[in-house]
């Protein structure tokens, strides 16, 4: 039998953009508990910004990379008869937002051979001007939500 759900925990905004995003972002570049090192790489990032895109905050071009890579639907598998069914669900803004800086941090560290702070940058980058790694996933998972749209109706 299950319990209860575990309940959301707050996010403290990071210290020198005061937003909880940035924060967030730090804690999925965060390996081992390394946090100070986390945060040299995502203020790194941000500072990068600053020279390329000099029109606008650093800050304003992260929340629309943000935004321009969160997914609206997602397949989740669902046993119907012995049979396995990719079933398209709309995702709530949390996993959104979860679900987009997992793959700008993780694409950002799949690009060898440049310091990781300048990586996650060309990733931010790239995701505010709508190409590169992070919007080809964004766009897979929708095509293979809206290939399997048949199964919609398995969804509860």
């Amino acid at each position: 039998m299950r319990r209860h759900r575990a309940e959301k925990r707050e996010v403290t905004p990071d210290p020198i953009y005061n937003s909880e995003l940035v924060s967030r972002l730090i804690h999925t570049i965060m390996e081992r508990g390394k946090k100070a090192v986390a945060q040299g790489i995502v203020y790194g990032a941000l500072k990068e910004i600053k020279k390329k895109k000099k029109e606008m905050e650093p800050l304003e071009v992260f929340v629309q990379a943000l935004e321009n890579a969160k997914p609206k639907l997602e397949v989740k598998s669902r046993r119907v008869g012995g049979a396995t069914y990719q079933v398209p669900v709309e995702i709530n803004n949390d996993r959104q937002v979860c679900l987009a800086l997992k793959w700008i941090s993780t694409y950002a560290r799949g690009r060898k051979g440049v310091p990781m702070s300048k990586s996650l940058s060309t990733e931010i980058l790239d995701a505010f001007d709508n190409t590169g790694s992070t919007i080809k996933k964004k766009d897979d998972t929708h095509k293979m939500a809206q290939a399997n749209k048949a199964f919609a109706h398995f969804r509860w």
